[in-house]
């Protein structure tokens, strides 16, 4: 029998994710990426009370990816936003099945999971112009930061396709 390098969690979430999509009119919206694979994730968020009342997840990603976000929103459903805020990258591992059941190599995904569910936070909170956690501040740059450096690659990728095409075609006249 050969051993899987994920846990039964893992693939429970994989198979059968929950909240995913998106929530018509949320209060809140976050995304975050990642420039060496490409997952790229959205949270949308329903808010009363400060309490998140519903929180949906869209993910381009691979199986870790779509796992940990889909793990992420039972997570933090009905929490406040601090509690919310609190959740680590080790509690959602944890809930997956640990360390030893997501390979070193997929860790990322976990952070990127709570990026997007902090972006979703911080413009929630910016947006009614509420106190923002310094912690949150330094998180959203570093995020817009590297979600500014994947559109740039893209464009370029793009333009560098467009050239390719361009050439190949003038060739062929």
């Amino acid at each position: 029998m050969v051993k899987s390098l994920y846990s039964k969690e893992v693939f429970e979430h994989f198979k059968h994710p929950r909240n995913l999509g998106k929530i018509k009119n949320p209060d809140a919206v976050g995304e975050a990426g990642n420039l060496l694979c490409g997952d790229v994730m959205r949270i949308y968020l329903k808010i009363k009370n400060n309490r998140i009342v519903d929180v949906k997840g869209e993910v381009l990603g691979c199986l870790v990816a779509i796992a940990n976000t889909s793990m992420l929103t039972t997570m933090v459903k009905g929490k406040t936003l601090k509690e919310a805020l609190k959740i680590r990258k080790e509690d959602l591992i944890k809930k997956l099945g640990g360390p030893e059941k997501v390979p070193p190599f997929k860790l990322h995904c976990s952070i990127l999971a709570l990026d997007a569910l902090h972006e979703a936070i911080y413009n929630y909170l910016k947006q009614r112009k509420l106190p923002i956690p310094k912690e949150l501040k330094e998180r959203h740059l570093a995020i817009q930061k590297t979600l500014k450096i994947i559109e740039q690659r893209h464009k370029e990728f793009i333009e560098f396709e467009k050239n390719l095409f361009d050439e190949s075609t003038q060739k062929i006249h």
